[in-house]
């Protein structure tokens, strides 16, 4: 007895040894407004993506696969905390000005992986909003990336069209002369610099909407900024800057230590506006400014991936390829992304872009690669999401989230890698309005209001009444079955706002403990065979499943 509970142990121990072997390194390619017909491996004809597409070669190409909302800052929240962004005030989309939204204490994406081990690091677009109070750009700038679980931090601190117009290195805004302080206001300007509305001229790309503040590198942005000019940034060269810091980090880690797992978070201000892809991209594609920049995305997604190759890391790294939201056209320049699109579908088959409740807002490119884990070239429909990384990657680390954290944030790692072609068993869509997904099924909340963004022209969803889509028959949602059909319509209502009201998807954690050989499942709790979601199906949305 003694020598099998001896044999028993030391299995258990070299079966924990070989999966601490295999904990891989993690990628995750962020990009911004790019849609599920943008990349070649999902259709794109006019736009060619080969290192995207290397990606997809690789691994799991998603046709299910969404961020947690229609708009950025939301998306973000929602994927580095695993909160739906809906349950959370002032996650909207924030100033450039923004305190820092995820506080202190949160557990994060970042810290559950740096609990685990991980070196963490973050390049390229925060928007998350930085600091506490009057935030002066001048000193060390914080809470940030480093009080939430990064190791480390290159940021553009909003947006492209957003000022400051600075990198923020890890608290401190890179290359600013003292002499030359910065200030930044969004309430009125401040300083002498020019802004696009007096000084059109000025201009080397126009504004349409919103973006005629203060001139920075002849493009106006929104807000007012003064001083600063030797930090501020050039559109032309942004992508090669935070690539290069992105592949810095991945050589430092292979200088250091291969043996320690490092997590980056790689995040793209491609394709989102001002689109000023560097010369050498201009004219690459037949969309003008906004294809270009895709082309540009692409190239520094193949110099990520061939720095892991260069140093031998590619074989245990996951890397993963996904979007904020989905498209948009003219976003606030003009910049013939409108005039240029042609026959281009930015969002594939699906309704809709960025800041719409119609599927093209959510459903966005999402491919997941992992050598020796992942099926070369295979595509899976599972219903996966960006909020659920935080519950995957503790499960996958041997890390058990605590009640508070990460209450949206499911295990779905077998769907991730392909392992089960079952994802989310349930969805909330965030625009304007809540939509909620149950396998096939959507319904939008009633939300009444304009039709169309009034500034990009894109279908938002709005509806005095609810409407209700079969996607499996009607994938560009263009059929509301909400009249057809009042009683699902009416349980789907009471499953979204049961979610509301429990404030949380992801089950609490049972207390009463007992033996697993007297333990009995509830009925409406047990566990079904071969599925990934077996284990945090929600008791309160089962009666509704179809």
């Amino acid at each position: 007895m003694v020598f099998r509970w001896f044999f028993l142990t030391v299995v258990s121990c070299l079966s924990i040894s070989s999966a601490a072997a295999e904990t891989p390194n993690i990628v995750l390619i962020y990009c911004d407004d790019v849609g599920y017909g943008d990349v070649g491996c999902y259709g794109a004809k006019a736009i060619s993506t080969p290192n995207i597409d290397r990606i997809a070669s690789a691994g799991v190409r998603f046709t299910d696969g969404h961020c947690a909302s229609a708009t950025c800052t939301p998306s973000r929240f929602a994927m580095l905390t695993g909160e739906y962004a809906w349950r959370k005030k002032g996650t909207g989309i924030a100033k450039g000005d923004a305190n820092a939204i995820i506080q202190p204490g949160t557990e994060t994406l970042a810290s559950v992986l740096k609990k685990a081990g991980y070196r963490t690091g973050v390049v390229g677009k925060w928007h998350l909003g930085l600091g506490e109070g009057k935030v002066d750009w001048n000193t060390a700038i914080k809470p940030g990336p480093l009080e939430i679980g990064f190791d480390y931090s290159f940021l553009i601190p909003a947006t492209g069209d957003r000022v400051p117009c600075v990198y923020v290195e890890n608290h401190h805004v890179v290359g600013l002369d003292p002499a030359d302080p910065i200030e930044v206001s969004f309430d009125g300007p401040v300083g002498n610099d020019p802004t696009g509305l007096d000084h059109p001229e000025l201009l080397k790309m126009k504004w349409h909407h919103g973006h005629n503040a203060t001139i920075v590198n002849g493009i106006s942005r929104i807000g007012f900024m003064s001083g600063g000019h030797k930090a501020r940034w050039v559109d032309e060269d942004m992508a090669d800057v935070i690539t290069s810091k992105a592949v810095n980090f991945v050589d430092q880690h292979a200088a250091a230590s291969k043996d320690q797992p490092f997590f980056l978070y790689f995040s793209y201000h491609d394709i989102h506006v001002p689109r000023v892809p560097h010369p050498r991209f201009v004219g690459k594609t037949s969309l003008g400014p906004r294809g270009d920049a895709m082309v540009q995305l692409d190239w520094c997604t193949g110099q990520i991936l061939d720095t892991l190759e260069k140093h031998g890391l590619d074989k245990n790294t996951m890397v993963i390829f996904s979007s904020d939201n989905g498209p948009v056209l003219n976003d606030g320049y003009y910049d013939d992304a409108v005039e240029k699109n042609g026959d281009h579908k930015p969002a594939g088959p699906w309704r809709g872009g960025k800041y719409s409740n119609f599927e093209g807002g959510t459903r966005v490119p999402f491919i997941v690669s992992w050598p020796g884990h992942t099926a070369p070239g295979t595509t899976s429909d599972a219903l996966v999401c960006q909020i659920d990384f935080m519950a995957s990657f503790a499960e996958l680390t041997e890390q058990t989230l605590g009640d508070d954290a990460g209450p949206d944030s499911l295990n779905t790692m077998d769907a991730l890698l392909g392992r089960s072609a079952t994802g989310r068993d349930h969805l909330v869509e965030h625009a304007r309005a809540l939509a909620l997904r149950q396998g096939h099924w959507k319904l939008i909340e009633p939300n009444a209001g304009p039709a169309k963004n009034q500034n990009t022209n894109t279908e938002v969803g709005a509806a005095n009444g609810a409407q209700l889509y079969n996607l499996s028959t009607d994938p560009g949602e263009t059929k509301n079955l909400a009249k057809d059909s009042p009683q699902r319509v009416q349980q789907m209502l009471s499953a979204l706002n049961a979610l509301r009201r429990d404030n949380r998807s992801r089950p609490v954690k049972q207390t009463n403990w007992s033996p697993w050989w007297i333990r009995t499942p509830r009925p409406e709790t047990r566990l079904q065979p071969w599925s990934c979601c077996a284990r945090h199906n929600s008791p309160s949305l089962r009666p509704w499943l179809v």
